[in-house]
Order: structure tokens, then C-alpha cells, then sequence
């Protein structure tokens, strides 16, 4: 019986991996640079992502965004004040996005007249590691109140991402957060990973996320 889960398992991820990579295809044909953000469940992703939207969109960046939930639309509706256009993916019990779910919700959407598609994966710091989205850039977030060693209780996540970022930065006095101890934590499972630290309700630290963003893009990393 296990061997039989092992063979359904890899069969799908192998199918997934297929549909991803032509996803990378068609956005690198397009010119449209696709970042997934994956967090645990209040790490603040929704508020860090309508911040980035807004911002992006008063600079004259055309951006959109796909978000994953196991039911509602309530964080669609949220970022959908960003003034960008926003897609809910309903997963219905999965707890991870896949990359057959990004391809049907992108139906009806002209992707050459992006520069930019976020996709705010579900809360969950397991399944999505395994799963290509036909992402350029996976980010990593983690908030300041889920304590210093989030990456080394979910390692496979952070060996996974290309960026690190630490969320609700104004709240690290009151928590006795040790960034450090956390940056250490970090490298000790993805060696050499940049860390930014950012607050989406002070606004701390997104220049610097969005910076990172724009140069990650333009050397199409």
C-alpha cells in the first residue's frame, strides 16, 4: 500500500511539474515576472501583498494577483482595493496551490500586459514547498510573532525560496524577536538567502522589498 501512495505521489508531481514549467514558459514569453508568496497562517501575507500592489501600482507597474484559500473570497476582495486585478482560487480542502489551479485562473487574462503576477499561496509551510508554480521567484515570509525558529521546524520551505522576508517588523521589540537568531536559522537551511525585514502597516522596509523586486527582475532571477 505505502509503495503504491509513493508512485500516485510522484505521478502527480511530476504532472505538475510538467504544467509549471510550460506556466514559465508562456510568463517569460510574455514578459510577466511571477512571484509566489508562501507564509504559515497569519504571517501577514495579504496585508504585505496589498501594500506591494498599491505601490507598484502608483508607480505605473501593471501588476495582478491570484490568492489561494481553502473557502472565501475575503483576502480577494481585500486586495482587490489596490485598484489591480484580482483572482480567488478555492482549493476546497487542499492546502497548497498547484499549478493546473494557476493555469485555469488565468483564463481571459492577456499576460503580455502585466509586468507583474503575485500569487499569494495558502497558509501552509509543507505542501507548497512541493509544488512548482512556474514561478520566477518563491518568497518565504515569516512574522516576527511566530519566533526565531520557524525555518529549522519547516526547513523543505526555506531551502525552497529565493528570498526571504521577515513581516510585522514593528511588533519586534514587543516580542523580543532576535533577528540574529532568526537570520541564522535561516542560513542554517538556506545558506546565503537575502533577508529583508519589512512592516506593511508602517511601511518599513518595502522600499527595500520593492527594490529587490525590481533588480531580481530586470536580471530575470
Amino acid at each position: 500500500m505505502s509503495t503504491r501512495i509513493v508512485e500516485v505521489r510522484k505521478g502527480i508531481l511530476k504532472k505538475n511539474d510538467e504544467l509549471a514549467a510550460a506556466l514559465r514558459g508562456r510568463f517569460g514569453a510574455a514578459g510577466v515576472y511571477t512571484v509566489n508568496l508562501v507564509s504559515s497562517p497569519g504571517t501577514g501575507k495579504t496585508a504585505f501583498l496589498e501594500r506591494t500592489l498599491s505601490t507598484l501600482r502608483e508607480r505605473g507597474l501593471r501588476t495582478a494577483a491570484l490568492v489561494g484559500d481553502l473557502e472565501t473570497d475575503n483576502d480577494a476582495q481585500r486586495l482587490a482595493r489596490s485598484g489591480v486585478p484580482v483572482r480567488q482560487i478555492n482549493t476546497h480542502g487542499r492546502c497548497h496551490l498547484e499549478a493546473e489551479m494557476i493555469g485555469t485562473h488565468l483564463e481571459g487574462w492577456t499576460l503580455d500586459g502585466l509586468d507583474y503576477l503575485f500569487i499569494e499561496n495558502v497558509g501552509n509551510l509543507v505542501c507548497p514547498a512541493s509544488y512548482d508554480l512556474g514561478e520566477q521567484l518563491r518568497v518565504v515570509l515569516m512574522s516576527v510573532t511566530e519566533g526565531e525558529d520557524k525555518p529549522r521546524k519547516y526547513p523543505g520551505i526555506f531551502n525552497s525560496a529565493d528570498l526571504a522576508v521577515i513581516t510585522k517588523y514593528d511588533l519586534a521589540g514587543p516580542c523580543d524577536f532576535d533577528l540574529a537568531a532568526a537570520s541564522a536559522n535561516i542560513h542554517a537551511v538556506r545558506p546565503g538567502v537575502a533577508i529583508l525585514t519589512t512592516s506593511a502597516k508602517t511601511g518599513e522596509g518595502m522600499d527595500a522589498w520593492l527594490d529587490a523586486l525590481a533588480g531580481l527582475r530586470a536580471r530575470g532571477a
